[in-house]
């Protein structure tokens, strides 16, 4: 019975699955690219144009400043200390470290009507993503019915910026989850000292 053939040193393979990993990236990328969808390129502009400086996090969390009483204040405050965190993180460590280029847009041909301003930054991870799912952990730590349509938000702000062109999809996941474990630790750190 023959056996295997040997799959070379650990350093080898895992450089193979890197290299794999970013084909099926860059496929899923293009894939996204060239599929006609009229209905959805403009509302997919708009929200990625919309989440730009985490506005949509700001604004939710003024309507549950405003609306929530002492609960959604605290909710509020909670998801924006997340975006903060996250945001500082992702871009004076995430972005430099990963040196991930922007993809090339006008390559994969996506339908102009997509387009939205290509960021000068680094592509990895995607600080939308980020933003976005911090925000909504940090809010649905305090306020759990919040949870969902934020998450929900957050998963079409991370697609928009795939779909717009301007961000691999792996850029969006590791986006998201350095996001949503930011604000673990964030929240965890705010109850932490609201305790003593």
């Amino acid at each position: 019975m023959d056996s295997d053939p040997d799959p070379g040193p650990p350093l080898s393979r895992a450089a193979g699955w890197r290299r794999d990993a970013t084909r099926i990236d860059v496929a899923l990328y293009a894939a996204i690219a060239r599929t006609p969808t009229p209905a959805l390129d403009r509302a997919m502009a708009r929200l990625s144009h919309a989440a730009n400086y985490s506005r949509l996090s700001l604004a939710a969390a003024a309507v549950l400043a405003a609306t929530g009483g002492p609960t959604g204040r605290r909710a509020a405050g909670h998801g924006l200390a997340a975006v903060g965190v996250t945001a500082s993180v992702v871009n004076l460590v995430g972005k430099p470290l990963g040196r991930r280029h922007r993809p090339d847009r006008a390559g994969a041909r996506v339908p102009a009507a997509r387009h939205v301003p290509m960021p000068a930054s680094t592509s990895f991870p995607s600080g939308h993503a980020a933003a976005a799912f911090a925000f909504a952990v940090g809010v649905g730590h305090v306020l759990p019915p919040a949870a969902i349509p934020l998450h929900g938000l957050a998963a079409l702000v991370a697609y928009s910026r795939v779909h717009t062109g301007v961000h691999f999809p792996a850029d969006v996941a590791a986006g998201a989850l350095i996001g949503t474990a930011l604000a673990q630790l964030t929240t965890h750190a705010l109850d932490s000292r609201n305790c003593r």
